[in-house]
């Protein structure tokens, strides 16, 4: 039943009970409180008219002779009248009674006896036989110092009731508008959480929780939510895993949790735009981020990374097995052109123009070939290589190797030789499109003190102001290309020249130069390009 109950009842019957218990219990304790303080305050008060009229000689003498004129009767009555006290009873050191507010308990001992003898003053509260009331008894002493007698002045209870009411309605005013106050403000709180919670109740919020719990973090992609401020909210296990955090990110400042760089800009909003591509050290990250407008109220932002490392490598390797295959198919026509030409001379009986034209054709290209191969090793370098030279070729690109040219690294160097010079080279190639004729294009390669690859072209060049900018991932001045995202290549290279502790230079324009220099493995030590390039067939 009280689950049935909204939000705001369950808050306001909350805060009431709280208070009614806690009002409760604390108007108990001022009761209390007061009640003990009244009691300590009539029996100070009594036991004051109780020492004055011990100190009247009138009653000390009445007493040492038996009061034989009845006197201190009459004077209790007034001196009670006067002080307001309840009664004021006297008696001798054997508790036989001179005064008392009835009448037929004159002469008549005390209960509790005489309980001044010692010569002290006594306070307390008394069952007396006229109800319980505030008691003070001081003694009655003779010249010599002797106790003849006591003075027992009381309040009833009544009285000490009377002015408690007068304090329990005060505080019970105080209560109530305290209580009234705490509805108030019960009320105005449970509105404000039920604005806060968009007008969703506990068993709602729960339910979202959960389906948000299950939702964020049974999804392959990363997923972050961020506040107003840019403070994490909601970081999923795929996110930790892509920005290589912990779930404790959660409550930080992405400031704090990423480093500077285009990542940052794109998780905070610096950077904005659809699908962007961010690159770290190990991926290959596709952002999006998308404001939050709850309530006509900015709530900030979510973010999604999804990997697009495999892929992307995948699309680019493609890209390059497509533009090997449409510079073949250019050859294709080439040799075709050729074996045309070898067909003629043969019908025509030319057979020994025939046997030479052929030898200059094989000559040339496989000569070129096995220069190359004898140069550069392991052999997968040699081969890419030789596959943009006829890139280059079929976009009548001037492709030149320098005759000084030389490398010898190892199969681990060569992983990272190939994505740089891959990268270099295409940039360059695409950059020579479209340029005036000669487009020139230029490899040089050296493993002295290190490996050195340099990369020249003729074509348009890099302005003084880009220069900061092009290894920058997503910077790009071309327009798209399939499925292949632009302003990824020199960030790549970027990436693993700096990751293998190499140093990266550009030279600008006209024309641009990018020199990368990159440091031996440890232990590294290549086989002769001669003994690696036995064995491969021309």
């Amino acid at each position: 039943m009280w689950r049935q109950r909204t939000l705001a009842s369950q808050i306001l019957l909350g805060v009431l009970a709280i208070l009614v218990v806690t009002m409760s219990i604390g108007v108990a304790l001022v009761v209390r409180n007061s009640r003990n303080t009244f009691d300590r305050q009539y029996e100070q008060r009594a036991l004051a008219v109780a020492s004055a009229v011990a100190q009247m000689p009138q009653i000390r003498a009445e007493l040492q002779d038996g009061d034989p004129t009845h006197l201190i009767r009459g004077l209790a009555a007034d001196i009670a009248r006067a002080t307001g006290a309840s009664y004021v009873v006297v008696a001798d050191r054997d508790g036989v009674r001179y005064s008392h507010p009835n009448p037929a308990l004159i002469g008549l001992r005390l209960e509790e006896g005489v309980v001044v003898l010692d010569g002290r003053d006594h306070v307390g509260i008394d069952e007396g036989s006229l109800g319980r009331s505030a008691n003070g008894k001081a003694p009655v002493q003779a010249a010599d110092g002797r106790v003849v007698g006591e003075v027992s002045v009381g309040i009833l209870e009544s009285e000490v009731g009377a002015r408690l009411r007068h304090e329990i309605l005060v505080i019970a005013l105080y209560l109530g508008l305290a209580l009234g106050i705490g509805v108030v403000a019960s009320w105005l709180l449970s509105r404000l959480i039920k604005r806060a919670t968009f007008g969703l109740e506990l068993s709602e919020i729960t339910s979202l929780l959960q389906e948000r719990e299950a939702m964020l973090h049974g999804i392959r992609e990363g997923v972050i939510g961020l506040d107003a401020r840019g403070r994490i909210n909601v970081i999923n296990n795929e996110a930790c895993r892509l920005l290589k955090v912990s779930a404790a990110a959660a409550g930080h400042h992405v400031d704090d949790v990423v480093p500077p760089g285009r990542l940052r800009d794109l998780l905070t909003g610096v950077a904005v735009g659809v699908d962007q591509v961010a690159l770290t050290d190990d991926f290959l990250l596709v952002v999006n981020r998308m404001p939050v407008v709850l309530g006509g109220r900015d709530a900030g932002s979510v973010v999604t990374l999804r990997d697009r490392t495999e892929l992307e490598a995948l699309i680019r390797e493609l890209n390059a097995v497509t533009g090997l295959t449409n510079a073949l198919r250019a050859q294709e026509h080439e040799f075709t052109n050729r074996l045309h030409v070898m067909s003629g001379l043969l019908e025509l009986g030319a057979h020994d123009e025939a046997t030479s034209y052929l030898a200059e054709i094989s000559s040339g290209s496989i000569a070129a070939g096995e220069e190359l191969r004898s140069r550069i090793a392991p052999p997968v370098v040699a081969a890419l290589v030789l596959a943009k030279v006829a890139i280059a070729a079929e976009q009548d690109i001037d492709f030149v190797v320098t005759d000084d040219s030389h490398l010898d690294a190892t199969d681990d160097e060569a992983q990272t030789v190939l994505t740089v010079l891959g990268n270099l080279v295409d940039n360059a190639v695409e950059a020579l499109a479209g340029e005036p004729a000669p487009r020139r294009l230029t490899v040089q390669l050296s493993d002295d003190n290190g490996l050195h690859i340099a990369v020249t072209d003729t074509g348009p060049g890099i302005s003084a102001e880009a220069v900061d900018e092009i290894f920058r991932d997503g910077y790009t001045t071309k327009g798209p290309r399939a499925e292949l995202r632009r302003g990824l290549g020199l960030a790549l290279v970027h990436r693993l020249v700096h990751r293998a502790g190499g140093t990266i230079s550009v030279t600008t324009g006209p024309g641009a130069r990018f020199a990368v220099w990159l440091p031996r493995l440890a232990g590294a030590r290549p086989e002769p390009v001669e003994s690696r390039s036995a064995g491969v067939t021309p």
